[in-house]
């Protein structure tokens, strides 16, 4: 994108938010730079330069506009899409990994040499692993500084940095002011929270709707993890630091985002999550513009644009919750899934709501007794060796995973159809072509308008629907009453 300077230029002078996140633009006459919908006036074409990340603008010399902020722009939608090594790589920084493992552990997981992942990442984006996830560390002080009371020394170490010299440096060099004199710029009568709660916007791509996003979650909530209170969805979350809490509360222009954390280590990796889990960083226009172009589709678009594909903060979690969750109710699926909470989750607090534990890990769900489990006994041998080689780390379900390796080990594990594989293809891997012909509400909604019924020869139909499949699946859902289609009530 950043490389049609045509393009980029028209972008820029209609201040068009679709555009925010696939690229920055740095002025050279001010040596600041900014996203496509920055308010002020546009600059002349030639004074304008074009990058395709802010790591790569920063590292140009150019610090971030005080106007339109640009480091909280939405994501780009190239990483959700794509499952190339570039767009893993970025799901995995935006997770945290090379402030946790450096970028030796980033190049691990994805099985190339460092050296490999420098080039790559340099050739793409303009900046290196260290640099992407240098930016992405100013971001969180940022968010810490304006919105909490802390110390800066406890921010510093909060967002990331090794040294309380390296935060200064990177703050003062991104934002062209000091720490402290950010801190002062946050507006009067809005002072910080307390510590370890934090209140912030999630921004996201319009349009968006929260129907199907927000009542898929809740319809399938499971017990003591997850639920729906006044107005918005919370969850609990298993960090790298210990635990958070999230309460997503969606609203016209973003989703108003309420993180409490046990360690404050984790506000990157928290916001990462549930961006993740809202599908926030997708392109909707691509999407539905696609789909729009089958007249059956048509009509489901043009009623409600902007659907997301609901997913998960927890790949693993995901999986034993589509094995639960084969040939039986949704609410069934939620019962068994709340049985196995209360007996291997891990307690936690919630003085604001009624959630009570985390889901539990591979490695306790390794120690239950299929005696235990209330269904048929292929379904419990089914979900014993998922935990096993999930346990094992013989199949990785997480963010930076190669989506066809993880199908492959799937469909290695007996119990293991197409529906499961491709139900955790796209809610936990994320991919958006995935496709389930064989769901009964998808094949029901076929019905409907007169498609192909059989999963085969819908398939086949589907093929003008990729690489969007994912969403067009949230359409067909929404031919029917069922609650995962509706925002639930206050």
């Amino acid at each position: 994108m950043h490389d049609d300077v045509e393009r980029c230029v028209r972008a820029v002078q209609s201040k068009d938010a679709r555009f925010d996140g696939w690229f920055f633009t740095g002025v050279v006459t001010t040596g600041i730079y900014c996203r496509p919908s920055c308010p002020v006036v546009p600059p002349k074409p030639e004074n304008m330069r074009f990058y395709p990340s802010a790591a790569a603008a920063q590292q140009a010399g150019f610090r971030a506009c005080k106007r339109c902020r640009p480091d909280t722009s939405p994501g780009s939608p190239e990483w959700n899409h794509r499952a190339d090594v570039v767009a893993r790589a970025m799901r995995l920084i935006a997770d945290g990994v090379v402030d946790r493992e450096g970028v030796p552990g980033l190049a691990g997981r994805l099985g190339y040499s460092t050296r490999q992942i420098e080039r790559q990442l340099n050739a793409e984006l303009g900046a290196g692993p260290l640099a992407l996830a240098r930016a992405q560390r100013a971001q969180t002080a940022r968010l810490l500084i304006e919105t909490t009371p802390l110390p800066m020394g406890d921010v510093a170490f909060a967002a990331g940095f090794a040294s309380i010299r390296a935060f200064n440096d990177t703050v003062r060099e991104v934002f062209a002011l000091t720490p402290t004199a950010l801190r002062d710029r946050v507006a009067k009568g809005h002072p910080p929270g307390g510590s370890g709660v934090l209140a912030l916007r999630l921004p996201f791509r319009t349009p968006l709707c929260p129907d199907n996003l927000f009542g898929h979650l809740t319809a399938t909530a499971v017990p003591g993890v997850e639920e729906w209170r006044d107005g918005a969805f919370r969850r609990a979350m298993r960090l790298p630091h210990g635990h958070g809490i999230a309460t997503l509360r969606p609203q016209p222009d973003h989703v108003a985002c309420t993180l409490s954390l046990s360690d404050l280590r984790d506000l990157t990796i928290a916001i990462s999550r549930c961006r993740w889990m809202l599908d926030l960083d997708a392109d909707p226009v691509a999407v539905d513009d696609l789909l729009r172009a089958d007249p059956v589709l048509a009509p489901l678009v043009d009623k409600a644009p902007g659907r997301r594909v609901p997913r998960t903060v927890d790949g693993p979690e995901f999986a034993v919750r589509a094995v639960l969750g084969q040939q039986v109710s949704t609410a069934a699926a939620r019962t068994h899934a709340g049985r196995l909470v209360t007996a291997y989750g891990d307690p936690i607090d919630d003085p604001g709501g009624g959630l009570t534990h985390l889901f539990p890990t591979p490695a306790a769900l390794a120690q239950l007794d299929p005696e235990t489990l209330a269904f048929p006994k292929t379904r419990r041998t089914t979900l014993t060796n998922l935990v096993s080689a999930l346990a094992s780390g013989e199949i990785d379900l997480g963010v930076g995973s190669d989506w066809e390796e993880a199908r492959a080990r799937l469909a290695e594990l007996p119990g293991f159809g197409p529906w499961t594989i491709e139900t955790i293809a796209m809610r936990a891997l994320g991919d958006p072509d995935a496709f389930i012909p064989s769901d009964l509400g998808v094949r029901a909604a076929a019905k409907y308008l007169d498609l192909p019924s059989t999963p085969a020869a819908l398939a086949k139909r589907a093929a003008p629907w990729r690489p969007w499949r994912a969403y067009a699946v949230q359409y067909l859902w929404a031919t029917s009453d069922h609650p995962i289609n509706l925002l639930p009530a206050h």
